[in-house]
């Protein structure tokens, strides 16, 4: 995994923010958010909260639990820090490999679709355990298998098209890279979680029309970073590009985006 593919800088936040949020992320927010809602814990260590699309939903499903949302680019969290002003919500630039807190200081650990982010998984995974108080739960959530996510699926070929001796592999790389329930079964148990629970869970938004995953994923992604590094002064065609090819697919206008993902529980 090189530095590109966790680097959200520059104008991706607010991209990301804007076209991602409604597209990709905010069903499986609310749903981690309902989770942790009926887990009923008091203070919540969020890793790699992005913009605070996780940490909104679980704000306003848990009125009044303490959340510390931490995420390693500050970008990222200078963002999310103008969407929600909260008397109990603490914004902190972490590694969520290297976590700044005390062991044993909070109930629940939440991460949305950033696992796959983490260079060390097992040693990500034996932080939130060292954090966690005895019988803590983490709760987070991974993208299952690329062929069942469609959109993102379309994104990734009209990408490789564009570049066929030297095609960007981000997608399939990282957000689509770990989705082996086995895998991650097995990495929990080197942390020293236990009770595993993985889930297969879909979900499904309205795409108002090809524009929003192509300059969600083209420009408010990290495969930014790929396209810029082959042809930089290229990237507003390719975005228009990949547009096309997703409108020949899905259709100009308005269509379904069919989602699968993962949802994991471990207790300390």
């Amino acid at each position: 995994m090189s530095v590109t593919d966790v680097t959200f800088a520059g104008s991706i936040p607010v991209l990301y923010e804007r076209f991602l949020g409604p597209l990709l992320f905010e069903p499986y927010a609310q749903d981690m958010a309902r989770r942790m809602r009926d887990a009923g814990p008091r203070h919540i260590l969020e890793t790699a909260a992005g913009t605070g699309i996780v940490t909104r939903a679980m704000a306003a499903a848990l009125p009044e639990a303490e959340i510390v949302a931490t995420d390693l680019n500050p970008g990222m969290l200078d963002l999310a820090a103008t969407r929600l002003d909260h008397p109990r919500v603490t914004w902190k630039q972490a590694d969520a490999q290297a976590l700044p807190f005390d062991g044993a200081s909070f109930d629940a650990v939440a991460c949305q679709f950033g696992v796959m982010f983490f260079p060390d998984k097992v040693g990500a995974y034996r932080e939130a355990a060292r954090v966690l108080k005895p019988g803590g739960r983490l709760m987070f959530n991974v993208w299952d298998r690329l062929d069942a996510n469609p959109v993102s699926l379309a994104v990734h070929e009209a990408i490789g098209r564009l570049f066929p001796d030297d095609p960007p592999g981000f997608i399939a790389r990282v957000p689509f890279g770990y989705n082996d329930p086995e895998r991650i079964r097995s990495e929990l148990q080197q942390a020293g979680f236990s009770d595993i629970v993985i889930e297969t869970v879909t979900k499904s938004t309205e795409a108002p029309s090809a524009r929003e995953p192509a300059a969600g994923l083209c420009q408010g992604s990290p495969l930014r970073n790929e396209i810029e590094a082959r042809a930089k002064e290229r990237l507003d065609e390719i975005t228009d590009r990949t547009m096309d090819a997703l409108a020949e697919q899905f259709g100009p206008s308005q269509f379904t985006n069919r989602m699968s993902a993962l949802v994991v529980t471990a207790r300390r």
